[in-house]
């Protein structure tokens, strides 16, 4: 895979990161904005994931039909038009709105990368360039919002939304230029009308699902952080909306270290090793979290400390359970690409929620969504091993 294919595909993995990160610090100024309450605002972002849910259903099908390129190119042109139409928004139901359409067209990116990493690499390889994709992808959580805050602070929220659609044009400029079509040319086209029919085959793929949710449950703990933050580092600790990116950023730096360490070790062990060990770490990292949580420190460090080894443990969690659970999905890749994504985000989606419905003033709710996502992260990861150990062993 050429470098120039690898910063396209980060590119366009990053979609979701900026679009959810780069807003974070204006959550106070749009409730003042529509005279509301942070805990509204909340609902454009869960209305963001149920858009990335809902949208990768119908991208997977389509990318294995018409090839990869021209569902993108529609994808990302629909981004950008949506993000224009959040910046123009006049009531929080418009934004809602806005970022729901916003999300079905950026999803395209998230599908269709997944799915050009499969056409191109074998597991082990697509392990190492999902890891590498964090490098790129990684970039977004660190600058995004550092460039929210400064955007907000200088130029008002609506120009984070400008922005977001001038990054989407150059996406768009870049896919139509440089970027090939990489499902193979003699690959028979996979009718529409067996969407369905694909979808079911792998709800039966018992190791798929496993990886799947194994890893959309640990996902899920960093979107309850990406909606729950912003209220306790601004509003319940007191750090300012354009120092915020300051602390976001640093657990993405972890993230990103992490995701590095790991392209170093699957060449080593291989995806499904690591997976079922960082799982561990991962829940003892979140139980650290809600017991500090539930003593309401004073200071803001000593939760930043497990949140900070929540985050770092997902830089080997996401690329390897992704590369395990597309492994040997062929043709069907998109599909396949298609249902990971939306699993992940409609529990990311229902996570955020979550974290709203419990708001209490403090950080506990937080701790208690992410350790809830550890636990069952861990649970898919055990059932996944007991339905590999039983294929190996010739039991159906």
């Amino acid at each position: 895979m050429t470098l120039r294919i690898l910063l396209i595909l980060g590119a366009l993995s990053a979609f979701g990161p900026l679009a959810i990160d780069m807003y974070l610090p204006s959550f106070p100024a749009l409730a003042r904005q529509f005279a509301t309450d942070v805990e509204q605002v909340q609902l454009s972002l869960a209305a963001y994931f149920i858009g990335l849910a809902i949208g990768q259903l119908v991208y997977g099908p389509l990318a294995d039909r018409f090839g990869r390129r021209r569902p993108l190119l529609g994808g990302v042109l629909l981004f950008t038009l949506a993000s224009l139409l959040c910046a123009l928004a006049p009531s929080l139901e418009w934004l809602i709105a806005g970022r729901f359409v916003q999300a079905l067209g950026g999803c395209a990116g998230m599908v269709v990368s997944r799915a050009v990493v499969r056409d191109l690499c074998d597991p082990i390889n697509s392990a190492k360039v999902f890891s590498q994709l964090m490098l790129v992808m990684g970039l977004a959580p660190i600058l995004a919002p550092l460039a929210g805050g400064l955007l907000l602070k200088t130029l008002g929220w609506p120009s984070i939304f400008v922005v977001l659609a001038l990054f989407g044009l150059l996406c768009l400029l870049a896919v139509a230029l440089w970027l090939p079509e990489t499902l193979a040319r003699n690959a028979p086209a996979a009718p529409l009308r067996g969407a369905l029919g694909q979808y079911r085959r792998l709800f039966a793929d018992g190791a798929y699902l496993g990886y799947a949710l194994s890893g959309g449950f640990a996902i899920a703990g960093m979107f309850a952080y990406i909606a729950g933050s912003p209220f306790i580092f601004i509003e319940l600790y007191g750090v300012p909306a354009e120092h915020y990116g300051w602390l976001f950023g640093s657990n993405a730096l972890g993230f990103v270290l992490v995701a590095q360490l790991n392209a170093w070790l699957v060449a080593r062990h291989g995806p499904v090793y690591w997976l079922h060990r960082a799982v561990w770490i991962y829940l003892l990292s979140a139980l650290a979290l809600l017991l500090v949580a539930r003593a309401q420190p004073a200071a803001l460090w000593p939760l930043l400390i497990p949140l900070f080894c929540c985050i770092a443990c997902l830089g080997i969690l996401m690329p390897n359970a992704s590369a395990s659970a597309m492994a040997g999905q062929g043709q069907r890749a998109g599909s396949a690409s298609a249902l990971l994504g939306s699993l992940q985000f409609g529990i990311a989606a229902s996570a955020a929620a979550l974290v709203a419905w419990l708001h209490d003033g403090t950080a506990q709710p937080l701790a208690w969504v992410i350790f809830l996502c550890g636990c069952l992260s861990l649970g898919f990861s055990l059932l996944t091993r007991r339905v590999e150990r039983r294929l190996l062993a010739g039991r159906p």
